[in-house]
């Protein structure tokens, strides 16, 4: 999986001609045309641009890609406050990324998406019997949450404008949604039948999208935590425990510096450290942590 990784940067560093510049912006102007003709329209375009293999085989070719275009809200005030937020984050990647590799990433997504659904199709007879199976593109839009969480997880965003709040806990909002989008499509499956699965794909195929391009990322923050829980369960991190909090019984205090003998007590806002190169466990004040004699 690493080397995927690696080997979407390499092709996009490759093949540059690929970008889309302020792809996003396409995506939510097209999207918001097809708003307004669904509202204000004669008939329901929607219904015209869903991934439908029966009716793509049968000449309206156009299925393939404008499924991405279909709104699932019709609340405005929902459309254009999601709008906005896709555009924003989406511009905001692509800045980070650059445009070729922005492109080739909602790219995989919508080709996953078609393939997933290509194979849906024929499982459910789809060449014999018209079966819409994408309408819109939102999981794939929502999993820019999951971009911008990882490349920028301290980053403040205003919810509704006037909320602030990091980028990392707007990212498992965002995966409350996707888990109940998931788990809410297989019970529908097990009540109405496979037809359902429709529900499943989209969801499921983000996710995979957003791991193929950011597998380095989970696999370092998953190690990362393996180990830090490791190390509070330790026995060493334990008996060190254990031992400070006794000789807070005992003194008084926590931390001391071995060489002026301050304590946290006297100087509730003095930064203690202990030494790594001391054989011991050596505490020091912020004076004298890069300038002691280290013990033997």
């Amino acid at each position: 999986m690493r080397s995927i990784d690696s080997w979407f940067d390499r092709f996009c560093r490759k093949h540059p001609r690929l970008a889309i510049p302020n792809l996003m912006m396409y995506i939510v102007i097209g999207t918001a045309f097809v708003y307004i003709l669904d509202q204000f329209g004669p008939f329901p375009i929607s219904n015209y641009l869903a991934f439908d293999l029966y009716h793509i085989i049968h000449g309206q070719v156009w299925r393939l890609i404008t499924f991405i275009f279909i709104p699932l809200n019709d609340n405005p005030f929902w459309f254009i406050l999601s709008l906005y937020m896709y555009w924003w984050i989406g511009s905001a990647v692509e800045r980070e990324w650059g445009s070729t590799k922005f492109t080739v990433f909602y790219g995989t997504g919508v080709l996953l998406n078609i393939l997933s659904s290509l194979i849906l199709s024929l499982f459910l007879g789809g060449f014999t019997t018209s079966i819409p199976i994408l309408y819109g593109a939102d999981y794939l839009n929502m999993s820019l949450f999951f971009s911008m969480a990882t490349l920028f997880p301290d980053l403040s965003i205003l919810l509704f404008f006037v909320i602030p709040l990091k980028a990392k806990w707007l990212a498992w909002v965002d995966a409350a949604l996707f888990a109940y989008g998931i788990v809410k499509g297989l019970v529908y499956t097990v009540m109405y039948g496979p037809v359902m699965l429709v529900m499943v794909i989209p969801p499921i195929i983000a996710i995979l999208n957003y791991f193929l391009f950011f597998w380095s990322d989970i696999a370092e923050f998953c190690t990362r935590t393996f180990r830090r829980a490791k190390h509070q369960t330790s026995r060493q991190t334990i008996n060190f425990k254990q031992a400070t909090r006794h000789a807070q019984q005992q003194k008084g205090y926590i931390h001391k510096c071995a060489v002026c003998g301050k304590t946290d007590t006297d100087y509730p806002d003095e930064e203690f450290r202990y030494c790594s190169k001391c054989n011991g466990y050596y505490c020091y004040c912020s004076e004298h942590i890069h300038n002691h004699v280290h013990i033997e």
